[in-house]
């Protein structure tokens, strides 16, 4: 089986990391295959959500340092932090369709980073999470020290950075990194009831949703009403919108096409 695997089925793209007698550490031809996943689902119109998961009880370890260790030239390591490694986060930060991460096991250094730039996490009881550069002298490789403090806070992200501790998932839980929690046997039915429904939902309205809410971040209140008047016009012009509208009023479920 190969050590990446991704399929399509009923909207759904599905990333499997497959190397469970490494925790699913991550390889450079497994980041290569992780973008171009992300990349071919961010076009592709028969993909509407995106899950991330890990194969046998693992996330992801992070980066496999066997595979990394002959990277040892300045100009190399910054050359496959960025054109390699930062080709998933890119990914990640284009793609305006719904990411969602089932975590079991350990999310470790850039597995946690994966993790933490997914919309949405859901995770087993058995999860633990680090940010674990500093235990090895380095610092967050792969958007860690963005995405954290936005998730949990400059305080307690500064906290988990500079210690590297584990997270356990009740934690995790509490400080927002994961949305839910449930038994290693459950967490892959959760998430794909999940992926379901949002794979169910019209397709334009959701993508315009992820766009205003990152943007949002970044743009004043009054910048974020013009996006939304934009947007607004947009989703209504849809075929979808009319179907909701009729589905409504016909007391049914819609059926919506993306267009």
């Amino acid at each position: 089986m190969a050590d990446l695997e991704y399929s399509i089925a009923d909207g759904i793209g599905t990333i499997v990391l497959n190397r469970p007698h490494r925790k699913n550490a991550f390889t450079l031809d497994m980041l290569d295959q992780w973008a171009d996943a992300l990349r071919s689902a961010r076009t592709d119109p028969d993909v509407r959500v995106v899950l991330v998961t890990g194969a046998d009880g693992s996330f992801c370890a992070g980066v496999d340092l066997d595979d990394f260790a002959q990277i040892t030239s300045t100009l190399d390591r910054q050359h496959v932090l960025h054109h390699r490694v930062h080709r998933v986060a890119a990914a990640t930060a284009e793609l305006d369709k719904p990411l969602i991460a089932a975590i079991d096991g350990v999310a470790v250094g850039a597995g946690m980073d994966m993790a933490l730039a997914c919309d949405i996490r859901l995770a087993s009881t058995r999860a633990r999470f680090s940010e674990a550069y500093v235990r090895v002298g380095l610092i967050p490789g792969d958007g860690g020290a963005h995405l954290l403090p936005r998730i949990v806070g400059q305080a307690r992200a500064l906290e988990l950075l500079w210690t590297g501790r584990f997270v356990e998932a009740q934690e995790a839980l509490d400080l927002g990194i994961v949305l839910s929690l449930h038994t290693p046997e459950q967490l892959a039915d959760a998430a794909n009831d999940l992926c379901r429904r949002l794979a169910a939902g019209p397709p334009v309205a959701i993508s315009a949703i992820k766009r205003l809410v990152r943007n949002g971040e970044r743009v004043d209140f009054m910048t974020s009403l013009s996006m939304v008047a934009a947007e607004q016009a947009v989703v209504q012009s849809t075929r979808d919108s009319a179907e909701a509208v009729t589905a409504f009023r016909e007391r049914r479920t819609p059926t919506f096409t993306g267009s």
